[in-house]
């Protein structure tokens, strides 16, 4: 696993970040690589700890050990084709994942887990550099259609997994471009949109086919796309956003955070901004509620659009610096994160409760808002008023929407709205069709939404075919 003594010799070093001052005038990624000499030690230092925890920690069970072993013998082109083995598109993942597998490294025990991540980016940046990606159309064709609902990662993964098994594979995306939340949710400064068009280039030349501004379910009865083929995956993502049910949400100037963050990757993108009014954070002063990362996706938005002050507000207690290694490890620690965004120039407050969206002449002018306790009860006289003239909602997703496709489908929901289906068949009640990602699991990460939309083209196929071979 690397260089035996690597962890002993060698000390942790990610990538660093350009400065703030500078970042924050343009949209484009910020990430300094390191170098191949500083990667390949990254690498050496990967142990030999006999249970490699990172495996469980990564949804997709990418064989980290193994990768960190042939980057530091120098072997990249191998390191390449075993990561694409499990992982479909790690350029994804490797900048926007969390990164679980570091959390459980063994060298986190003492908070130098090995840059799982940054090695991760470095091997397959260094693949679609030196031309080793290409299309892989299969040998021959099955003579099945599928149609793919949605084009977020779940979506591209089973869409990709399906095609390469000679299937002719349909996907169906209601916007202007593929992507899903990777295109209209993450900001481009976290990661370009380039890299998802030369993916779509490769699963085109793989014989993918995409119909854009295909609403399904609104554009096109659900029913049409069932009998025009012979299986169908919904993977249509999480989209109905979490609101705030307080006096004055009404209010102008209060927005869902999926109604800012788009908008802005549209411009970025050259893309008609649609009808809507335009959201800009321009010489106000922002509140963003939600502690996650879209809430923090809207700081480093707002702060590039000139915000003149940008507030954070989260419900929840102020996570600890540093977890209970004792307790946690291996498993993903709850503790105080801090993103590049939040470096650029934002406050954060927690244990805030929002009563009131208070206004003039309908347009939003503060938040009245209250301190709670570990209970989520409200403190007596804690209360108090921030100033605001943009809130964006960030405060999570809690289902698919149901109105179109889903209602159309009658498929059965969970108790908590999603699309039923085990993580075995992907199958829903309904025959001949299946669901992967958010859309069955609940808002979750692009790494899950990945492994389902692999493991769901895995059940297609062998619905199929009464046989597979693709990978779980």
């Amino acid at each position: 696993m690397g260089k035996v003594t690597g962890f002993l010799e060698i000390d942790r070093q990610d990538r660093k970040y350009k400065p703030a001052a500078d970042r924050i005038r343009h949209y484009n990624e910020f990430v300094i690589p390191l170098s191949e000499e500083a990667t390949r030690d990254q690498a050496a230092r990967c142990m030999n700890c006999g249970i490699p925890f990172c495996h469980n920690g990564c949804p997709v069970n990418n064989q980290i050990p193994d990768w960190n072993d042939l980057v530091y013998r120098s072997d990249w082109e191998e390191a390449a084709r075993n990561l694409h083995s499990t992982n479909n598109f790690p350029e994804f993942t490797g900048r926007v994942c969390p990164a679980p597998c570091e959390a459980a490294c063994t060298l986190n025990i003492e908070d130098t887990p090995v840059t799982i991540k940054t090695i991760e980016c470095a091997i397959v940046d260094r693949a679609w550099e030196n031309g080793w990606l290409r299309p892989e159309p299969p040998s021959a064709k099955t003579g099945k259609n599928v149609a793919v609902i949605g084009s977020g990662p779940a979506g591209l993964a089973a869409a990709q997994q399906l095609a390469r098994a000679g299937h002719d594979v349909h996907v169906y995306e209601k916007f202007a471009k593929a992507g899903g939340l990777l295109r209209y949710g993450i900001p481009d400064f976290k990661m370009e949109k380039h890299l998802i068009d030369r993916r779509v280039a490769q699963m085109e030349g793989e014989g993918v086919t995409f119909h854009y501004g295909v609403h399904v379910g609104v554009d096109v009865p659900a029913s049409d796309i069932v009998g025009g083929h012979d299986a169908v995956i919904l993977a249509g993502g999480s989209e109905k956003p979490r609101d705030l049910p307080v006096p004055g949400r009404d209010l102008a100037g209060v927005h869902f955070a999926m109604e800012f963050l788009p908008q802005q990757n549209r411009r970025v993108g050259r893309e008609n901004a649609g009808p809507e009014e335009p959201i800009l954070a321009s010489g106000k002063h922002v509140v963003v509620i939600g502690g996650g990362d879209t809430g923090s996706d809207c700081i480093g938005t707002s702060v590039r659009q000139g915000a003149l002050s940008v507030t954070q507000l989260e419900i929840m207690p102020r996570p600890p610096e540093r977890e209970e290694k004792l307790t946690t490890w291996p498993y993903w620690p709850l503790k105080l994160r801090t993103s590049s965004s939040h470096q650029e120039g934002a406050e954060r407050d927690f244990a805030v409760m929002t009563k009131q969206v208070l206004g003039e002449n309908g347009v939003v002018k503060a938040l009245q808002c209250v301190r709670v306790d570990g209970k989520m009860q409200e403190v007596p006289g804690s209360e108090f008023e921030l100033r605001a003239d943009l809130v964006l909602l960030a405060m999570g997703f809690v289902s698919p929407v149901h109105e179109g496709m889903i209602k159309q489908l009658g498929v059965a929901l969970d108790g908590r709205g999603n699309v039923q289906a085990d993580t075995l068949a992907y199958k829903t009640s309904l025959d001949k069709i299946f669901v992967a990602g958010d859309m069955r699991r609940g808002q979750s990460l692009v790494v899950w939404a990945i492994r389902e939309g692999r493991q769901a083209a895995r059940a297609v196929d062998h619905f199929l075919m009464g046989a597979t071979n693709l990978p779980r």
